[in-house]
């Protein structure tokens, strides 16, 4: 399975001028936890809701600051292309919960480990299902003799 099956896309981008205050009002409008920063097409950087709220907001910047003051600018990416078992060692070698995804230099989705754990929680459901309908169809058997009780 390739990670452009289970990316998010497309990724929801913000410019690096922008405020802390718009880079969160744009997160909740869209309900993610982070933003590329794109300038000019290019993938500048990443801005995390725990970004704002520890480096921008929690260290005293004003709401009004530039979300490339508290962007990571050094990222982990994976390709469009990349088997999602590169994905897998990647966020476990790096511990980031959010990796942009790239096709040719640029930014055309993203992929976290939610969207992984979705992912698994979703086949294991499917190997459930044939095992829950086989229990399920099964009418119950005799009582076990430790379970039976003897009459006098």
């Amino acid at each position: 399975m390739k990670v452009s099956e289970l990316m998010a896309t497309p990724p929801v981008c913000v410019a690096p001028h922008d405020s802390l205050v718009e880079a969160t009002r744009l997160m909740a409008q869209s309900a993610v936890g982070s933003l590329l920063v794109i300038e000019d097409g290019a993938l500048r950087g990443i801005v995390t809701d725990r970004d704002i709220a520890l480096r921008g907001m929690g260290s005293g910047l004003d709401r009004e600051t530039r979300v490339d003051a508290v962007m990571s600018a050094r990222m982990v990416v994976v390709d469009v292309n990349d088997d999602l078992q590169l994905a897998y060692r990647t966020f476990r070698r790096t511990g980031v919960r959010r990796l942009p995804v790239l096709r040719e230099g640029e930014a055309v989705g993203v992929l976290t480990i939610d969207d992984l754990f979705l992912d698994v929680l979703r086949r294991l459901a499917d190997l459930l299902g044939p095992v829950a309908w086989s229990v399920l169809r099964e009418p119950p058997g005799p009582p076990s003799e430790a379970g039976a009780s003897a009459e006098p």
